[in-house]
């Protein structure tokens, strides 16, 4: 019982065939023609002649006004430096980690992207500030002994033990970031039990 409308539809489609009537165009164009005389159409080419013009003379003085204009600008007066005048000891360059080979720079760019990452995913809100400040002050510490141990990478000379230092460093103050994240995520979810229990 049940039919495929499409296929009815196909069907019939191809049953009739339709075709218009002899001289239907002629008929059509014969009927537009008294619609519109020629004069109107004249008016209406010419009325888009002028706004051609129009159009013209405002991209022409719109481009003037931007060259022109540009020239004239005021120039920021460039801010004073002081300077020291000290004579100074030829810089040392220093090194870090990541210049000694492309894998400890893939492995220095590797951490430091993921400590960003996690620095920047923290949410600071009052209930959070002692824990975070405490977390802080550990990776302040962190920070510190990094420098100090690029400065010794660049005293002493690249060796096994100054590279690994730095490395575990890098590794430590990931770990605490994410301890601080574990840490925030279970505050967070027993302040919404706590909440959910006081809504009961």
């Amino acid at each position: 019982m049940a039919q495929d409308l499409r296929e009815m539809f196909k069907k019939d489609r191809e049953k009739k065939t339709y075709s218009m009537k002899k001289g239907h165009e002629d008929r059509f164009l014969s009927k537009l023609e008294e619609e519109l005389p020629e004069g109107a159409a004249a008016k209406r080419k010419g009325g888009m002649f002028w706004l051609k013009i129009a159009a013209s003379i405002i991209v022409v003085f719109g481009l003037a006004a931007y060259f022109f204009g540009g020239f004239n600008t005021v120039e920021p007066v460039p801010k004073t430096q002081v300077v020291d005048n000290v004579p100074q000891e030829a810089e040392v360059q220093s090194i870090s980690l990541g210049d000694l080979s492309p894998d400890l720079k893939k492995i220095e760019s590797y951490y430091v992207t993921n400590i960003n990452l996690e620095l920047s995913g923290l949410e600071f809100s009052d209930d959070n500030r002692d824990i975070i400040d405490g977390y802080m002050e550990r990776l302040a510490q962190l920070d510190g002994e990094y420098k100090a141990l690029n400065e010794e990478l660049n005293s002493v000379g690249p060796n096994d033990q100054t590279i690994n230092a730095l490395i575990m460093n890098l590794q430590l103050r990931l770990q605490l970031l994410q301890k601080l994240k574990s840490k925030l995520n279970q505050l967070k979810s027993s302040k919404n039990e706590q909440k959910q229990s006081n809504i009961i």
